[in-house]
């Protein structure tokens, strides 16, 4: 609210960005006991194991859901991701692009709430998934992400 629609745009992509960054690289360099420090070992192990990951053609497919949901855990998102066999750049490339319509609603919605315009919070968020689920489509229809993945430890 202090930086208006445009100005939270890009304070919190950038923070996105920045901090799904370290924590990616963190997780690769130090592994899971990086990751214990800040989520217990039994919910790492129940994501991690999950039939969601287990699929290596469609993980990049659901991290973009994933991170897509509105008020879905992606800090914990990111350390997983740090942990699966994926490109960077795909998962930081997916990170923005699905973390984009939740930011630009949020801050637009924000903006327009402390002003008391309910019709253009409604429309914010309607045309934002909208917008979204259509990218959504339009990345599974050309399988832009869902390529096989080399699982193997090179």
């Amino acid at each position: 609210m202090s930086y208006g629609p445009i100005g939270g745009l890009i304070v919190i992509s950038l923070g996105a960005f920045v901090s799904s960054f370290i924590i990616f690289f963190a997780v690769r360099k130090f592994g899971r006991s990086f990751i214990y420090s800040f989520v217990s070992k039994e919910k790492i192990d129940k994501i991690e194991n999950s039939k969601w990951f287990k699929n290596p053609k469609k993980i990049y497919t659901i991290l973009f859901i994933l991170f897509f949901i509105p008020a879905s855990p992606k800090d914990l998102l990111v350390y997983i991701s740090g942990l699966l066999p994926i490109k960077p750049m795909k998962f930081f490339v997916i990170s923005a692009i699905a973390r984009f319509p939740s930011i630009i609603s949020s801050t637009i919605a924000g903006s327009n709430l402390i002003d008391g315009n309910w019709v253009v919070v409604i429309l914010t968020y309607l045309i934002t998934f909208g917008i979204a689920a259509l990218i959504l489509y339009l990345f599974n229809k050309k399988e832009i992400f869902n390529e096989t993945i080399d699982t193997t430890n090179k």
